[in-house]
């Protein structure tokens, strides 16, 4: 196992507040981390208190890293040292091989690779640094190394090699590698892409501002507040949980009312948009799907206050990835270059930086789960685009809230909720 992740000098409960609070970014970490330790290549890392992460391998074995994104919120690109990686499985399913020497990584995401050790035996760094596409927004450009050291007797180079890593802001570099995964699709692993579309869904997902409350003074653009939305919803945290409220039919909760396609059309990606476009409508709103839909949905990103990549992962359900691209969405275009043989089957995917992407699913999970689409590099908790996913039973009714901080939430049909909320 091989975590990615971060780390501040601070309690992290501390880090939060303050954000929240002022209305900003929250403040940009200390360090990255390799399973818990920042590495060579930060002054803490020299000390013996915190000794750089060590994979120890033998010359000729193959073995199995599996790696995830803790990280709070920021895509990450990861390399080893005159070592190719082969990827073989994402999001725990298998896809097909794929030879490369790095990856970008999303948070929340796992990615198995396959380690090689066939290079001379010595010390090589593996490494991990941040990348960051919005414009003019600070983020953490430190490096997290850790060391693969090949067993046996031999003079060590000093420094150890370090890897080739992408540009910060190589957005070309993260998508063409996220692009280049493929479902294994055989018989043993077959993939079952629905076809026949039942229920048509584009939201567009966007960083965006609010005034700043009475009497206080925020750190976001201009004075206002951070905050995010999808298709131009944020979201408003009721004081009573949806599930409960959709149980005991608690009225006034959630609303019914959010909307299939966005409200506002206009060039998502342009370079220079309105400042009115910025300010969302506030609300916790409600997207109604039958079970068993068969569910397409188009995820547009906007350039609005700093256009960036957004992270999507959907709780409780896979998709599949069968497109995505630069620019506005095409209806008639975009969907003829569609991969329905062997789309990745994901449940973590990044809409890129002033693009889309379209992922299909089918409602089969009854339960509790949530949808997040979190800005990179951006406020987290200030409204990330967020919705509540709930489906329908046979011979019961079902809900799927969208609005803002990113999630969607499952809600089981009436006649078994009693016994799971008297849990």
């Amino acid at each position: 196992m091989d975590s990615k992740g971060e780390w501040w000098k601070k309690d992290i409960m501390e880090v939060l507040v303050e954000f929240v609070q002022n209305g900003g970014g929250p403040q940009i970490s200390d360090a990255f981390t390799i399973n818990g330790q920042p590495g060579d290549l930060y002054p803490c890392s020299k000390s013996d208190k915190f000794e750089t992460f060590k994979v120890l391998v033998d010359y000729g074995k193959t073995y199995l890293l599996r790696i995830i994104n803790v990280d709070m919120q920021d895509i990450l690109f990861f390399s080893i040292a005159k070592h190719q990686i082969t990827i073989v499985g994402t999001d725990a399913t298998y896809t097909k091989p794929l030879a490369r020497d790095y990856i970008a990584i999303s948070p929340g995401q796992t990615i198995d690779v396959l380690l090689e050790a066939n290079q001379p035996p010595d010390h090589y760094y593996m490494a991990a640094r941040v990348y960051s596409s919005a414009e003019g927004l600070e983020y953490n450009n430190t490096t997290t190394t850790a060391i693969v050291q090949y067993n046996g007797n031999y003079t060590r180079s000093s420094p150890p090699f370090l890897p080739f890593l992408p540009d910060y802001n190589d957005t070309n570099a993260s998508v063409n590698f996220t692009g280049s995964l493929r479902s294994l699709a055989n018989k043993d692993y077959p993939v079952d892409v629905p076809t026949n579309i039942t229920t048509q869904l584009v939201f567009t997902v966007s960083v965006n501002t609010l005034p700043c409350s009475f009497n206080k003074t925020c750190e976001g653009p201009n004075g206002t507040r951070l905050s995010s939305s999808l298709n131009n919803i944020s979201f408003v945290n009721p004081k009573i949980d949806v599930l409960e409220a959709y149980y005991y039919q608690i009225n006034g909760v959630f609303r019914t009312r959010f909307p299939s396609f966005p409200p506002f059309v206009f060039n998502f990606t342009a370079d220079y948009l309105s400042l009115l476009l910025e300010l969302p409508n506030q609300g916790t709103q409600v997207k109604v799907l039958e079970y068993g839909s068969m569910v397409e949905l188009v995820l547009q990103g906007t350039n609005l206050v700093a256009g960036t990549d957004h992270p999507i992962h959907l709780h409780g359900h896979r998709f599949y990835v069968v497109g995505w691209g630069f620019g506005n969405f095409d209806k008639d275009k975009d969907p003829l270059g569609y991969n329905l043989v062997d789309p990745p089957h994901l449940n973590t995917i990044a809409v890129p930086k002033k693009g889309w992407t379209t992922i299909r699913f089918k409602t089969e999970n009854p339960g509790t789960s949530l949808v997040d689409a979190l800005p990179s590099r951006t406020s987290l908790y200030v409204g990330n685009g967020h919705g509540v996913h709930s489906e329908k039973w046979p011979n019961s009714k079902g809900t799927i809230t969208i609005a803002t901080s990113g999630h969607a939430s499952m809600l089981k049909p009436l006649s078994m909720l009693g016994e799971f909320l008297s849990n």
